[in-house]
């Protein structure tokens, strides 16, 4: 047992207390069964000199031990090894012995999903032409603190702060049917409304709660990532269609449909992602049609929709639906910053009680806190006039923007001049390595991506609106100069 004292360490520069340092090494040396069950342990008085610490340091982690379990104290005999660790003792395993940083790596099989291993976009420091994030520096802030603030410090805390319904915020409820009615031409109440983290766990809790294995969805061929990350996760058939300049192939659609049973269609009628291009007028009515002839869901991901330059936004599919087959979704992270998760399914009432239920399952409830703050800035129409302005302010960074492409990018790039969102869908010369030039890019201080989550080769999206007319000069500058040494 005095060799025993060898292997314990005490640093006594480290913030962990001495007696926990012992008591958790001791506790180490019996699950590796250096120490097995029923064996007695040094007295307190001997092992605190061959450690050189206080006697009541040893009493203290002794204590902390047999309160855990580990030790047991007989009178008049010492403290011993708790008798009932007998079996960790002598492990037996049915496999060959693995060495392993455990902090690294499990000791378990992780099943490999390659469609899991998509890079996540993130938000970095420093020029960039991005995904189409909103400029964080323009959201509402002092508002939304006083809203906030206000809802942590008045009213009756007991409900404000406890357990809340799981479809979210009753008041966020209200002023969103409301808000969505007056721009949306729906004509919802808030039973129709369902409050989630935003557009991605919308069209998750879609696929688990409406979704089996052998159903068969649609896809567009270019899309969003997420999206089919989470329909390739569950394990249904995917179709994918094609997306033109008047967005998705309905006719294609058809033609699925007749082969046999469609589940759901997801679509963004609004500034299609990543293109940008918005489903046209007739191709929203033959779909409605589709669906209700054959009986598939449609998910309406409400991308981008605040932000239309050129004239009034198309109406979504869902004020037109007069056969309960839309679920429709939104989200305020692009109104006002990413980092607010804070979205919305709306559609038939059973459908939304439905998947509140399974919201539960993942997310007992949102951000009561967020979400009645979110109300209140939307009864009092900060959110509106927020929108108001910085759809101005990015209307003239997309004119900018487009400008420098035209003038300083002619010859390495083609584009449209988008009429909504917040990035420009943008081909490059098929001569171009976008990996290569997205590294060069970034050696130099600006981040673009190599659109090869995007799934169309030499494209990509460049984000404008996120940075101000003197920073899209200064990209401008970065990339061309990254063009000419690549």
């Amino acid at each position: 047992m005095q060799t025993l004292a060898s292997l314990i360490k005490v640093n006594k520069e480290d913030k962990l207390p001495v007696y926990l340092q012992l008591s958790a090494q001791l506790m180490e040396l019996i699950k590796q069964g250096i120490l097995p069950g029923g064996t007695k342990v040094l007295s307190s008085r001997t092992l605190a000199a061959l450690v050189h610490v206080n006697r009541s340091t040893i009493v203290k982690a002794y204590a902390e031990l047999e309160i855990q379990g580990w030790f047991e104290t007989h009178s008049g005999k010492g403290t011993f090894v708790s008798s009932h660790i007998q079996e960790l003792s002598k492990p037996k395993k049915n496999r060959p012995e693995i060495f392993v940083n455990p902090l690294k790596h499990a000791g378990f099989k992780i099943p490999r999903m390659p469609i899991l291993e998509k890079p996540v976009l993130a938000s970095i420091p420093g020029l960039h032409l991005d995904d189409g994030f909103p400029d964080a520096r323009l959201a509402p802030l002092t508002e939304l603190s006083r809203a906030y603030r206000t809802q942590l410090l008045t009213g009756n805390l007991y409900s404000k702060l406890g357990y809340s319904e799981t479809k979210g915020s009753l008041r966020l409820r209200e002023q969103l049917s409301i808000y969505l009615n007056a721009t949306r031409g729906l004509k919802t109440n808030p039973e129709n409304i369902l409050i989630v983290r935003g557009a991605m766990m919308g069209f998750y809790l879609m696929v688990q709660a409406l979704l089996k294995v052998s159903d068969h969805i649609i896809l567009s061929r270019s899309g969003w990532i997420a999206a089919r990350m989470a329909a390739e996760q569950s394990g249904v058939r995917i179709s994918y269609v094609d997306v033109d300049e008047y967005g998705l192939d309905v006719d294609q659609i058809e033609r699925i449909c007749e082969q046999g049973p469609i589940r759901m269609v997801y679509v963004t009628s609004h500034h299609h992602y990543p293109t940008t291009v918005a489903l046209r007028p007739d191709r929203r009515i033959k779909l409605l049609r589709l669906a209700e002839k054959f009986g598939f869901i449609l998910f309406e991901d409400d991308y981008d929709y605040e932000f239309h330059y050129a004239n009034q936004p198309l109406l979504p599919l869902a004020g037109a639906d007069h056969s309960g087959m839309v679920i429709y979704c939104g989200s305020f992270s692009k109104t006002i910053a990413p980092a607010f998760r804070l979205g919305y399914l709306v559609g038939p009432e059973d459908a939304i009680e439905h998947l509140a239920r399974y919201r539960r399952i993942i997310d007992r409830q949102g951000d009561a806190m967020l979400e009645n703050a979110m109300a209140e800035m939307l009864e009092f129409g900060f959110v509106q006039r927020h929108l108001r302005k910085s759809m101005n302010i990015y209307r003239q960074r997309r004119d900018i923007f487009c400008g420098l492409l035209n003038s300083e990018l002619n010859d390495y790039v083609k584009f449209r001049v988008p009429d909504g969102g917040l990035a420009v869908w943008t081909g490059f010369d098929p001569e171009i390595d976008l990996t290569k030039l997205s590294t060069i890019a970034a050696s130099k201080g600006l981040k673009i991506s190599d659109g090869k989550y995007l799934g169309v080769d030499h494209f990509s999206r460049l984000g404008f609106a996120s940075s101000t007319p003197d920073e899209l000069q200064k990209s401008i500058d970065i990339l061309k100069k990254a063009l000419r040494s690549r």
